[in-house]
Parts: C-alpha cells; sequence; structure tokens
C-alpha cells in the first residue's frame, strides 16, 4: 500500500506540473494573439485614413458635434469644401454630401434665398464651367482673427472677415478678395449670412 501510495503521489505531481504548463503555454498564446488582433487592428485603421480621400475627411465632420468655434474656423471649413468642389475628384454621393455640409453652415436667410434644389442646380453649373475652363483654387487665406470684425446690428451678433483665393489657369495667377459676413444663431453657433467680392463692398459702421 506505502508504494502504491507513493506512485499516487508522483504522478499527481507530475499531472500538476503537465497541466501548469499547458496553461502557460494558453497564456502565451493568447498574448501574442490579442498583441497581434492590436497591432493588425492599429494598421488597419491607420491604412483607412491614409485611403480617404479630401471629400471623404470633409464629409466625416460631424457639425452637430463638432462646429467650427469661430467665424475664421466656419470659413475656413466652408473654403475646404468649395476647394473640393472646383479641384478633387468624388462621386455623384459624395457630392450631395458636401453640398449638405456647405448648406449647413448657412444662416436660416440665406438658405431661404438660396432654396436648396437651385442652389444644387447653379453650383453644379458653375462647377463645371471651372473644370471646363481648367480653373483652380490653388489656395486661400482668411482674415487673422484679430482682424475679425465682432458687432451687433438688430439684436444680432455679426462676424466681418476676408478671405483671399488664389485662382490658377496655366499659368496665371490671380487673387480673389472676398469679404463674409456671419450671424450667430441661437446656439451660438456662426453661420454664414452672405459674402461679396471685396472690390463690391461698401462697409459703413453700424448705428449705434
Amino acid at each position: 500500500m506505502a508504494v502504491l501510495k507513493s506512485n499516487v503521489k508522483k504522478n499527481t505531481g507530475k499531472a500538476i506540473t503537465i497541466k501548469g504548463g499547458v496553461v502557460i503555454l494558453l497564456m502565451v498564446v493568447a498574448m501574442v494573439g490579442y498583441y497581434y488582433y492590436l497591432s493588425n487592428k492599429d494598421k488597419q485603421i491607420k491604412a483607412e485614413q491614409v485611403d480617404m480621400s479630401v471629400a471623404q475627411e470633409l464629409i466625416s465632420r460631424n457639425l452637430s458635434t463638432n462646429y467650427p468655434p469661430t467665424p475664421k474656423e466656419v470659413v475656413r471649413y466652408y473654403s475646404d469644401i468649395t476647394r473640393c468642389f472646383y479641384n478633387e475628384e468624388y462621386t455623384e454621393e459624395e457630392f450631395k454630401q458636401l453640398v449638405n455640409k456647405a448648406y449647413e453652415l448657412y444662416d436660416r436667410d440665406l438658405q431661404v434665398q438660396n432654396e436648396y434644389g437651385q442652389y444644387l442646380i447653379e453650383l453644379s453649373k458653375d462647377i463645371e464651367y471651372y473644370k471646363d475652363n481648367s480653373i483652380r483654387i490653388a489656395n486661400y487665406s482668411v482674415s487673422a482673427s484679430t482682424d475679425v470684425d465682432i458687432f451687433q446690428d438688430s439684436g444680432y451678433d455679426f462676424a466681418r472677415l476676408y478671405c483671399t483665393y488664389t485662382l490658377v489657369r496655366g499659368a496665371r495667377r490671380q487673387p480673389v478678395e472676398e469679404v463674409y459676413l456671419l450671424r450667430k444663431d441661437e446656439d451660438g453657433h456662426w453661420r454664414i449670412y452672405g459674402w461679396d467680392l471685396a472690390e463690391n463692398v461698401n462697409i459703413e459702421e453700424p448705428e449705434e
């Protein structure tokens, strides 16, 4: 009986040792597998980010949670969309999504003046003209924050600022300066109230 007991103890010890080794091996395999998953997931995310087109990057911005916080940033985002319209390639669906983003930046009064359907038609014609004549927007420059004119009129907060676009056609470069007027809505968001060529704008100080 003593010998039998001794053999049982030895076998149990081996079983415990083998079982512990298997557990450690499984843990190592699991850790390696998890690391491989994370590594490949990170590479996949980076690849997706790299593969995003200019249009897709602009469309991906959620204006409900990430609306441009200042008048300058509103005009900058709008100008990025404008450059995309005239310079980049995009699908018909992406075009409509870009139009929606631009239209969402408009003040409600400007939306009334530019009914969505008509706005879409006029914009399409304008883009077609630019592309048919090989005209591109090379770059743009928005007023410095210190040059943004903030004032009140008729109980509303307004912001006025300049943006200069450089149009390129072949070897010819032409700067075009525009004045943007924005109005703050009830949610505190600056919306585009209107714009025009700087040479057409006669700026008058608002009455006190």
